[in-house]
C-alpha cells in the first residue's frame, strides 16, 4: 500500500510538472523559493557563523543572480512563450546553487569579473556621483523627507486603526448573529390562556355578579 501511494503521489508530481496548466504556476513559486528563499537564510547562516568560505560563495551567487535578473527583465516576457521554459529555469538556478563547481562561480570568472574589470573606472564614477547626488538630495529636502515619513506613518496607524476597528464590529456582529439565534426561554409571567381562563369557577351570587376569581361571599 505504502509503495503504491508513493507511485501515485510520483506520478501526479510529474504530470503536474509537465502539464503545461499547472506547470507555470508550480514552477514559478519553485523558482522564487530556490532562487531567493534559499539563498536568504543560507546568507544569514553563513553571516552568522562568521564563515567567509560560504560568505564568499553566497556572495558569487547573489553577483551572478543579479545578473541573470536584469537579463530576465528584458527577454522573459518573450522567452516565456516558449515550451518548458519555466522547467530550464528551474534547472539553471539550481545549478547556480551547486556546491562543487557551481555554477554562479563559473558565471562570475568567466564572464562576469572580466566584465567589471574591464569598466571598473566608469563604473566607480557612476556609483561615486550617484551616491553623492542621493546625499545632496536627501540633505537639501531633509524637511520634505521629514514630512513624507510622518505622513506614511500617519497613514499606516490609521490604517492599522481602521483595520482593528473592521476586526472588532465583525466579531460583535458575529456574536450578536449567534444571540439572535438562540431560543427565547419561556416567560412565566405571562397572562393566562383562553384555557386557563375557561378553567375558572364561575360562580353567580343573588344579585347576579359572576365570581371568576373568589368564591361568592358568604350569608
Amino acid at each position: 500500500m505504502v509503495l503504491m501511494s508513493m507511485a501515485v503521489g510520483s506520478e501526479v508530481g510529474l504530470r503536474l510538472l509537465l502539464s503545461p496548466a499547472a506547470s507555470h504556476a508550480i514552477l514559478r513559486t519553485a523558482c522564487t523559493v530556490v532562487c531567493i528563499g534559499f539563498p536568504v537564510y543560507s546568507t544569514h547562516k553563513a553571516i552568522e557563523q562568521n564563515n567567509h568560505a560560504e560568505q564568499e560563495q553566497w556572495l558569487v551567487y547573489w553577483a551572478a543572480y543579479g545578473c541573470f535578473s536584469v537579463v530576465e527583465f528584458f527577454s522573459d516576457k518573450v522567452l516565456s512563450w516558449f515550451p518548458l521554459y519555466y522547467h530550464a529555469k528551474f534547472a539553471f538556478l539550481i545549478w547556480l546553487q551547486l556546491p562543487r563547481n557551481y555554477g554562479a562561480w563559473y558565471l562570475y570568472t568567466k564572464f562576469i569579473r572580466p566584465l567589471l574589470l574591464k569598466h571598473q573606472a566608469k563604473l566607480d564614477c557612476i556609483v561615486d556621483g550617484t551616491r553623492n547626488e542621493l546625499n545632496n538630495f536627501i540633505l537639501s529636502h531633509q524637511r520634505e523627507v521629514l514630512a513624507i515619513k510622518h505622513i506614511v506613518q500617519k497613514c499606516a496607524t490609521l490604517v492599522f486603526q481602521a483595520a482593528q476597528e473592521v476586526l472588532q464590529n465583525t466579531t460583535r456582529a458575529v456574536g450578536g448573529s449567534s444571540l439572535l439565534g438562540a431560543p427565547t426561554p419561556p416567560d412565566n409571567t405571562s397572562s393566562p390562556s383562553a384555557d386557563d381562563s375557561a378553567a375558572l369557577d364561575e360562580n353567580p351570587d343573588e344579585a347576579g355578579w359572576i365570581y371568576t376569581d373568589r368564591p361568592p361571599p358568604s350569608d
